[in-house]
């Protein structure tokens, strides 16, 4: 029996046929696997260049707001003409709370108060309840921004942005002035040179300077309470070049608190303020008869009454002792009334009118800032020519008067005053006539150092001090009250002018107690002010300011003496 033959797969050809089989399948999957690889690489790369770019432009455009929040913010700084800083642009940090966050109000609240101690917390507590976004406290130190992000608390944000800074506070309030919430400027060089200090880089220098800025407006400070004025004003000014080496006015404010410029009580008296300044107008009437060459210092006026009627008004002496017989220096010197009104009437009001146009007196003067005072239009005729001769019923500012003495004795020449510092040459112009400044200042100088003269308090020894007093009524709309105006116009050294110190006082009082130190040698003392006029308060200001400043002017700015 033949043996069945086994049924045998040949797992030779069947093994190699499946693994050839396999083999292709995995050359396949390898390709197609290979394939998706590639792809999904690819994908990757582009999807993170993707993310890349997308992060970037956000970034980009994160970075351009803040550069367009930066450039919104920026103005340029302000320096005085020793480059101290007046204003300076300074990086910022404000911290916010989203009360929304806040996991733990009371938690926080009593470490905020740790950190601000003098905060009040009450209105915080309201804000904390509201769930409202709100600023916390602006404008913060480094050191207490460290300590309160080191709280750790998600509720807090901080937010670095530029700020405004007036590191003199109140010194300059009136000549810088303020900008508003959206960073535009309001008033003062803030608001005058606003376009200029949103394009610029470099620092605007002034001309300026600080000491004496810081000198003056103390000594001002001081006499407001001896004198319990309700305000007061100087300027100080080069006679030949304009440059206001320091204005204040007072009350002032600390521009880094917003104040409302509206307040009465913070007018600019050295540039707004507009007023009848009395007998410091003698100066222009007698410049102007010179100027005309109509009389000489020794031309005489005899016969002069004791008053004179001009319709309904009645002018007299201020004093009863004036001579009635006076040369046109000497009216000056004793600032009698009826000789001014003479010498006046021989300008005549065409003549004088024109003359004090040329001294801008008269109209708005040109400044760098936009708080200027517009004097009150004048009605001319022959009684408003007599009252304006002697400074009654006429009006102009301080910097008008400072502008107008500087050019009497600086040889005729027109400045215009300005704050900006620049250099350009000053062109010199005359509008008078020389003999003008010859004439006036030896008259100045002695009513300064004559006993005749209403100002020798200011005889500072060492500086050559001449100058104009002025006590004037001050009129309430419309109406002359017993409250005054008192001013004086210094200008030294006389024998080659470099300053004019223009002082005035709103609304002084005596003062029991004040003791006056003469200065002419004499060591003489007089506890108590005699009379409200400015010989006896005005004066005293300018000398105790001279004696401070004086020294200064010297070091600083050649010799004064």
């Amino acid at each position: 029996m033949t043996k069945k033959k086994k049924f045998e797969i040949d797992d030779t050809e069947f093994i190699f046929t499946f693994n050839k089989s396999k083999s292709n399948l995995n050359i396949t999957f390898n390709r197609i696997s290979f394939i998706f690889f590639i792809f999904f690489i690819v994908s990757l790369i582009f999807s993170i260049h993707l993310l890349h770019l997308g992060s970037r432009k956000t970034e980009i455009i994160k970075n351009d707001q803040n550069d367009i929040f930066t450039k919104k913010l920026y103005r340029a700084d302000i320096v005085d003409r020793n480059k101290n800083y007046i204003v300076k642009t300074v990086s910022s940090i404000n911290i916010g709370i989203n009360p929304v966050q806040v996991i733990d109000k009371k938690k926080l609240l009593i470490n905020l108060k740790y950190i601000f101690p003098n905060k009040n917390f009450k209105e915080i507590e309201k804000k904390l309840n509201k769930d409202k976004f709100f600023w916390f406290e602006k404008k913060i130190s480094q050191e207490k921004y460290e300590r309160i992000m080191n709280l750790g608390d998600k509720s807090i944000i901080p937010n670095e942005s530029l700020t405004r800074l007036y590191p003199q506070r109140n010194l300059f309030s009136h000549i810088i002035g303020q900008i508003d919430d959206d960073n535009n400027g309001i008033s003062g060089l803030e608001k005058s040179l606003d376009t200029k200090l949103k394009k610029i880089d470099k620092p605007i220098t002034l001309t300026v300077d600080s000491d004496i800025q810081y000198l003056i407006r103390k000594e001002l400070i001081k006499f407001n309470e001896i004198f319990k004025t309700i305000g007061s004003a100087a300027i100080l000014m080069n006679a030949n070049d304009g440059e206001v080496i320091s204005l204040v006015s007072l009350p002032d404010f600390d521009p880094n608190k917003r104040e409302k410029i509206t307040d009465v009580n913070f007018i600019n008296r050295a540039t707004k303020g507009v007023y009848e300044f009395g007998s410091v107008f003698k100066t222009f009437t007698l410049a102007a008869a010179f100027d005309e060459k109509i009389v000489e210092p020794e031309t005489e006026f005899n016969n002069l009454p004791k008053s004179l009627k001009c319709a309904q008004f009645n002018i007299s002496e201020y004093d009863v002792k004036i001579p009635s017989s006076l040369t046109a220096e000497q009216i000056l010197i004793r600032s009698g009334n009826i000789g001014s009104v003479r010498i006046g009437q021989k300008v005549g009001e065409e003549k004088f009118k024109s003359f004090l146009s040329k001294i801008d007196v008269l109209e708005k003067t040109n400044f760098e800032i936009d708080e200027v005072g517009e004097p009150i239009k004048f009605n001319w005729g022959k009684c408003p020519l007599a009252t304006a001769s002697f400074g009654h019923g006429i009006t102009t500012t301080l910097l008008q008067l400072a502008k107008a003495y500087s050019i009497i004795v600086n040889g005729g020449y027109n400045v215009n005053p300005r704050l900006i510092k620049t250099h350009q040459k000053f062109k010199k112009e005359r509008i008078l006539n020389e003999e003008v400044s010859e004439k006036m200042l030896p008259i100045l100088r002695k009513i300064v150092t004559t006993k005749e003269g209403t100002a020798s308090l200011a005889n500072v020894k060492g500086y050559e001090v001449g100058g104009k007093t002025g006590t004037a009524q001050k009129s309430i709309s419309g109406v002359y009250t017993k409250k005054k105006i008192n001013s004086f116009v210094s200008v030294f050294p006389v024998t080659n002018p470099k300053f004019v110190l223009a002082v005035m006082l709103d609304e002084p009082k005596t003062s029991n107690d004040y003791i006056y130190n003469y200065r002419d040698g004499s060591n003489i003392k007089y506890k108590g002010t005699p009379y409200n006029t400015a010989g006896w308060t005005t004066v005293e200001v300018t000398g105790q300011i001279l004696e401070k400043i004086g020294p200064i002017l010297a070091t600083k700015y050649g010799e004064v003496k």
